[in-house]
């Protein structure tokens, strides 16, 4: 049986941030050890690579770890985890996890009240503040298993998400990015044709230009597609667009950054444990992005089972 071990580990992302990550990181190592708080450190080369080093951290033994960058970084680490846990039946409340915020997209990190700022987060590891955050667990094509930390959506939601990775590939960063990718989007979406059925219940069939799924409530650097999301409910937070007047979706906008989209009329809000977004049509079956990465297509289905695991929390 493996030892549990008592060290931090951070994975971190040396491209996170535009590139400055390194010049706060080594400060913070610093820190670190004059805490003598124990930790190990591990960085990635490619993507998906925090995925693989997670996995393979937990198989060793480490349960506590950070994800020093952005919510790109959360979504991988805790992916590794989760793998490890269904592969072996461990409870994930055995683990904790945490990001140290470089990162271009630092939406995560406001569901808990963490601070934008490696060294608050320090402190809230020495000072053991955490807080329960439910499991979201994705299925979709193929028999592809996923995992959600935050935010994740279908149609409108997941193409913006595709169109700000082809800019930070590019090079680009920034707040930004996003609303150019959200103005591009509108401008460019198709409708697709789908069946959502929230706990065996049908909550909508029918041509639909956007779904959000909420474990927490921020997405795209501030944006609130499911405002009244809360990370340890055990519920999944649902929001669909039918498909509408592209006029009326511009008259939205300002409710996806001021907390008030629950009372636009032309918007359709669920709550459930089970989820389940059914393609009508073969030109349907679109893409899922699941805390900014794309992870597949539709259909999927998502089963909160009550599991949870502990997060940083300021």
């Amino acid at each position: 049986m493996t030892e549990t071990k008592t060290e931090w580990y951070f994975i971190v992302n040396p491209r996170a941030g535009s590139g400055k990550t390194m010049s706060e990181w080594i400060p913070a190592e610093h820190i670190l050890d004059s805490l003598n708080i124990p930790f190990v450190t591990a960085y990635t080369s490619h993507k998906r690579h925090a995925t693989a080093l997670a996995h393979d951290a937990a198989a060793e033994g480490y349960r506590k770890f950070i994800a020093v960058g952005g919510d790109g970084s959360i979504h991988e680490t805790f992916t590794g985890i989760m793998k490890w846990c269904d592969e072996t039946s461990t409870d994930p409340g055995e683990f904790y996890i945490g990001v140290a915020p470089i990162g271009s997209g630092n939406d995560w990190i406001k569901a808990f009240n963490v601070p934008h700022d490696v060294g608050a987060v320090i402190d809230l590891i020495e000072a053991d503040s955490y807080a329960k955050m439910d499991v979201v667990k994705v299925n979709t094509v193929g028999g592809k298993v996923s995992y959600m930390a935050n935010i994740g959506g279908v149609g409108f939601d997941s193409h913006v998400c595709k169109v700000v990775n082809m800019q930070k590939e590019s090079g680009k960063r920034g707040k930004l990015i996003y609303l150019n990718a959200l103005r591009f989007t509108i401008f460019n979406i198709k409708a697709i044709n789908i069946k959502i059925m929230a706990d065996d219940k049908e909550v909508y069939s029918g041509p639909t230009y956007s779904v959000a799924l909420g474990n927490g409530r921020y997405s795209g650097s501030g944006m609130r597609q499911v405002p009244l999301a809360i990370v340890n409910d055990g519920l999944l937070d649902v929001m669909v667009v039918p498909k509408i007047p592209v006029i009326k979706i511009l008259g939205q906008i300002h409710r996806l950054f001021d907390g008030t989209l629950t009372e636009s009329r032309d918007v359709i809000f669920a709550r459930c444990k089970k989820l389940e977004i059914i393609p009508l049509d073969d030109e349907s079956n679109d893409i899922i992005e699941l805390d900014g990465e794309i992870e597949g297509r539709i259909p999927l289905t998502i089963e909160m089972d009550g599991r949870q695991i502990n997060a940083i929390k300021g």
